[in-house]
Order: structure tokens, then sequence, then C-alpha cells
């Protein structure tokens, strides 16, 4: 091999070797099985970091010989980390919700209705409700915009024709006192849960109490594809409450289940980017003739957000019915 090839080489495995050990830190730091926080990725690193010394300065044989054993008692431990069923949770994820699912009957339980007056200040209220599937007349997306415009929180609702909503929202299952972190997203930090609620808590908090950007898409969609999708989320629901799985910042999140549930109805939707940058998505849907085509995206936009009509009381009866007041429905004949 030729001196040009082996300097190739070896900056190739020094940085491949850096990477992998700074994900390694991370990932340690996030989900580290014992001690102060700071300790167990400062080990790693110090050793990490010699190896790399070693390698750089001719010691390549032992340097992989280490590399290897370093990486596979990390793998190890990696590989045994398990999502948990019980915890300390936040009390606004404490619940799984459940399914009863008939033929035509759907009776869920832990459907959430909370009445929030700040993030700290709320009235809990799990309830049991039933619907019909032949009831379903549709289903509606809303996105709220918290850092910037290419990432959104994605929360699908389903409408029935007695005037009901329940909406459906993927998020991360925070332990009590956590906050949210996109990066700890990435090394198993947290599990992921279902969150069956009413629109006046899942929409209006974060429209209200938390100030974001909420915009609301009503789908063009079938009644019976709404049904369908309605089926596969209650599926969904009861298969993660009997196993729990991890959240991952990039492939299991509001936006990643909504496109494999949406894929088992239609084998024919692609994955986009604009799935995985969610802001992005009513974009995909324009497109792909999901949503109102009768007007612009961009006018279809500007008429989605749902804030000039988000004011009222606390525990707003109407507040489903304000929001779409205005807002392009492609199952009606007036837009």
């Amino acid at each position: 091999m030729g001196q040009a090839a082996t300097l190739s080489l070896n900056l190739g495995m020094s940085l491949a070797w850096l990477g992998f050990a700074s994900w390694g830190a991370l990932a340690l730091w996030f989900r580290q099985p014992a001690g102060p926080q700071l300790l167990l990725p400062a080990l790693w690193s110090i050793g990490a970091i010699l190896i790399l010394v070693y390698f750089i300065c001719g010691q390549r044989r032992n340097a992989v010989l280490c590399m290897i054993l370093l990486a596979a008692t990390l793998m190890v431990w990696w590989s045994s980390l398990r999502p948990r069923a019980d915890a300390n949770w936040s009390p606004d994820v404490a619940r799984m919700p459940t399914a009863d699912i008939g033929t035509d009957r759907l009776t869920i339980e832990n459907v959430r209705n909370f009445t929030w007056r700040s993030d700290a200040d709320f009235t809990e209220r799990w309830e049991r409700r039933t619907y019909q599937f032949s009831d379903v007349t549709g289903a509606d997306l809303f996105l709220s915009y918290w850092m910037g415009d290419a990432i959104a929180h994605a929360i699908l609702s389903f409408s029935f024709a007695d005037g009901r909503q329940l909406a459906w929202s993927i998020e991360v299952r925070r332990q009590a006192g956590e906050d949210y972190s996109a990066l700890a997203g990435f090394f198993r930090h947290n599990e992921v849960v279902m969150v069956a609620a009413d629109e006046r808590d899942v929409v209006k908090v974060r429209a209200t109490v938390r100030q974001e950007d909420v915009r609301l898409y009503r789908l063009d969609i079938r009644a019976e594809t709404a049904q369908r999708l309605l089926r596969a989320y209650a599926n969904e629901a009861n298969e993660l409450a009997a196993t729990p799985r991890f959240y991952n910042t990039l492939l299991t999140n509001c936006t990643t289940v909504v496109y494999r549930l949406a894929k088992q109805l239609d084998p024919a939707i692609t994955l986009d980017p604009r799935m995985v940058l969610s802001g992005y998505l009513p974009s995909y849907l324009y497109d792909h003739d999901f949503l109102d085509r009768r007007l612009p995206l961009a006018k279809l936009v500007e008429r989605s957000r749902i804030a000039p009509r988000t004011p009222g009381a606390e525990d707003d009866p109407e507040f489903s019915q304000r929001i779409r007041v205005g807002v392009p429905d492609p199952r009606s004949a007036d837009h």
C-alpha cells in the first residue's frame, strides 16, 4: 500500500474513532448506569483520546485492539438498555391510553382532558370515552411550531358526526420535573408515549399557555380512510401500552409514527425529507393532494394559523368549532 493510501486510511480511521468516541461520551452522559453525571463520560473520553494518540504515534495494532475492546464494551451496555414501563412520570404523560376495539365500537381509557392555566398549574382529568368508527367524518392535522420553520409538533385529530374530536399526539414520556431535550432523544433517554386527548387540552395548551404557532390543516381524505387510520392509532396505542419503546428524535417521533401508520393504509406513500423536517409537512401534503388544492399553498398556510381564534374561557366548550372558522375544508363546498 502506498504512503498516500496509508495516510488516507489512517486519517479515515482516526476520524471514525473520534466520531464514535463523541457518540459514546454523549450516550454515557444521558444514559450512564451509575455515578456522578460527569465521571463516566470523562473517563471514556480520556481513554478514547489516549487510544487515538497511540494510534497517531504509530502504535496502531495495539490501538486498534483497544478500540475494538472499548467499543464492544460500550455496545454491550448500550444493547442492554430497555425502555421502562414504570417511573415517576410527569403528570401529563403519566397514563397510557388503551383501547377496546370492536367491529364498530371504540372505547378508550385514559383520554386526557386537562384544563391548563400554566405548565405548572393545571387540573387533571382522565376520561373513558366511547366512539363509533362509522361516525368518523374526517381527520385534521395540527402543526405546532416552537423552534423555527423547519420543526413542528404534529397532532392528528379525528372528527365525529356528533361534533366531537379526538386528538392523538406522539410525545416524549418525561419524568416529573424533566425538560425535553432533542439531543437526549438520540440516546435512549426517554420513552415514547401516545396521548389521546381532547383538543381543548392538547391543542389549546400549545396555542395559549406555551404561545406556540399552531396551524390547522383539514385533510382531504375519505371518511373510510380516516376510520381505518383511527383504528390503526388505537391498535398502536395498545401495542405501546403493552410494550414500551424508546423515543428517538429522528426515527421514532410525532411525524415518523404518523408516516408509518399512514403507510399501512396506503403503501404508495413515500418517505420524504419533509416528514423529518416536519415544519415543511404541509408542502408534502399539498403536493400529494392531501390538502385543499383550491387555494395556493401560501394562502392555505396563512389561513391555517389558529392564534387569532384561540382566546376563550379556561374550559372552553366551543374551542374546536371556533378554531376551524375560516380554515379551508376540502370536504366542504365552501372555502
